[in-house]
């Protein structure tokens, strides 16, 4: 083969196009419905490429996604921005243990404190730092900027729809199960 725009001499294997998983997927299982197939196809390939853009925005500021879920975790909270690791371990669907090793990496790159507890000396409290809270701002900046891109193409009406359709399946899952909010291993 020349290495030529149509043939690159080091081209990695082609993911198939929807049509083609579609076809696919119909050629061995008959009884698939290809629009269902194509709506829950384009979703999981748009998840993924979107995790692989948000993990190179916070690549380039020096967090990891596992920090990002940490800090975002936080901030939801509300001001002051403080949770005990029990409460953040329970929220991020982690261990104790894993959510420790977070903590320990954060507090030592300056993105949150961790204290004793003035009213109770037993409890931990964990609470976003001034630099956590930055590093959450400029990720949220790229973000808005990337997604802004990523929908750029439709008008407020069909953003409005996409978003009720896309609540209406998220819905149902979550209705159908329960338990799938939570994680079940560390992503460390």
């Amino acid at each position: 083969m020349s290495d030529t725009p149509e043939h690159p001499a080091s081209q990695e294997p082609q993911e198939p196009t929807l049509d083609e998983q579609i076809a696919a997927y119909q050629r061995e299982y008959r009884d698939l419905d290809p629009q269902v197939e194509k709506v829950v196809s384009a979703l999981g390939r748009l998840n993924r490429r979107m995790n692989v853009a948000y993990g190179r925005q916070l690549a380039d500021l020096g967090i990891s996604n596992a920090e990002w879920e940490v800090l975002k975790t936080l901030v939801l909270s509300g001001a002051p921005y403080r949770l005990g690791p029990g409460e953040l371990a329970k929220r991020l669907g982690l261990t104790p243990a894993a959510m420790t090793h977070r903590i320990d990496r954060m507090a030592g790159e300056g993105l949150v404190t961790r204290d004793r507890d003035e009213t109770n000396r037993v409890r931990v409290i964990v609470e976003l730092t001034d630099e956590g809270r930055t590093k959450w701002l400029e990720a949220m900046r790229m973000a808005t900027d990337f997604e802004e891109k990523l929908l750029q193409d439709l008008g407020p009406e069909e953003r409005g729809a996409l978003g009720d359709a896309l609540i209406h399946l998220l819905r149902r899952v979550e209705l159908t199960q329960p338990d799938a909010g939570g994680r079940l291993t560390d992503l460390d």
